[in-house]
């Protein structure tokens, strides 16, 4: 099946996958390759072959993004001199006369002051921080390898720099972690004062060295009663420092939510360029094979796999889902549009309020406390 509906479709958001690491952290489970510090031989071509990649998709699409998100992977392992080119290029392959968000994400040790200078006057306004825990037994845990004290050397570069957004992105429920353990990265968090903070729990992929230490006995899990005292903290905190608890798992100050992601979270449409990467436009979904030397081949035209189009009622059952990861829910008016008379979803609805993980008020259809706590198992039945 043909990945790229055949009309001329505009689209809201694009997201760039760099996949260049210089260790791969024992937990993640994106598409990332590690390679030896000081070998760039591979960034420009790759600058090259996302360009290429581009340019190919604005044949068949307007490329007029409300937001812009680069992830990874570290992108700014890429060094300065590449981004320089890179956005510089971006400027004839966007239209950026609706941008609203240009993200990138930043471990903590590649941050200086040449790169952040290149990054905000390429327009990059908002940068997220991979901080996870600003405590170092806990980052060894995670095979996390940068410095807590980087954390905070970082944000100062970006803030001389003129980053006027910034998110911090932390994990709990991490191995041997304890509640003060847990206030101890939160005070820290809130000591650098970020506009936006993503908080999750430490999940268990499959294939990642970390669960294959968890089934071989040599890591033990947080406790379910424990890892729910840890969220509950999280809410208490961030919800008393004045950010607005807007999704599962995230939080903003007033104003500051990630655009990028609600676009997701709303199902609107984006594409999606680099290895791995994903794109849904018009109901229909497919991905970049997770194959750098394939990728860097076939560019313009990457190797496509998982082409898939969603009929009317999986449609509907996905909105859904992402719709009730905002703590506002679903409003009434658009659920009533969205599921028609007689659809199964509705008797699930009911059965998920008559349990008191979902309520409904008198506007929307939300998630309560109890049901925060489980939402992912909540919102998928829903799918």
């Amino acid at each position: 099946m043909d990945a790229h509906p055949s009309h001329f479709a505009q689209i809201y958001s694009v997201y760039a996958h760099v996949p260049f690491c210089f260790h791969k952290c024992h937990y993640c489970d994106f598409y990332s390759l590690a390679e030896p510090r000081g070998d760039a031989s591979r960034h420009q071509p790759f600058a090259r072959a996302l360009l290429g990649e581009l340019g190919a998709l604005s044949e068949s699409y307007r490329l007029e993004p409300t937001t812009v998100f680069v992830g990874g992977g570290t992108p700014t392992l890429m060094g300065a001199d590449v981004w320089s080119s890179l956005l510089y290029d971006l400027q004839s392959l966007l239209d950026r006369s609706k941008l609203q968000e240009f993200t990138v994400e930043a471990n903590p040790e590649t941050v200086t002051e040449d790169l952040a200078s290149v990054l905000v006057d390429g327009g990059v306004d908002r940068f997220s921080l991979g901080a996870q825990s600003f405590q170092p037994d806990l980052l060894k845990a995670l095979e996390r390898w940068h410095d807590p004290a980087s954390v905070g050397r970082s944000v100062g570069i970006l803030r001389k720099a003129g980053v006027s957004r910034l998110n911090l992105d932390m994990i709990f429920a991490i191995p041997g972690q304890t509640l003060e353990d847990l206030d101890r990265d939160l005070e820290a968090v809130l000591a650098l004062e970020p506009d936006h903070v993503s908080c999750y729990g430490l999940t268990y992929e499959p294939n990642t060295p970390l669960t294959t230490k968890l089934r071989l006995g040599r890591v033990d899990r947080a406790d379910e009663e424990l890892e729910r005292a840890m969220y509950e903290r999280v809410m208490e905190r961030l919800g008393a420092a004045g950010f607005e608890h807007y999704e599962i798992s995230n939080w903003a100050r007033p104003g500051q939510r990630c655009l990028h992601n609600m676009a997701y979270w709303e199902n609107r449409d984006w594409l999606g360029v680099g290895p791995s990467a994903a794109s849904h436009v018009g109901g229909r979904r497919w991905k970049n094979e997770a194959h750098l030397g394939r990728y860097l081949e076939g560019c313009p035209e990457p190797p496509v796999v998982d082409v898939e189009e969603l009929n009317a009622a999986q449609r509907r059952g996905e909105q859904l889902m992402l719709r009730l990861r905002l703590i506002e829910g679903a409003p009434l008016p658009w659920l009533d549009a969205l599921l028609p008379d007689g659809d199964w979803r509705w008797g699930e609805i009911k059965m998920l309020i008559s349990m008191g993980l979902l309520e409904r008020t008198g506007t929307h259809v939300r998630l309560t406390r109890a049901g925060l706590f489980v939402g992912d198992d909540v919102v998928a039945r829903l799918l």
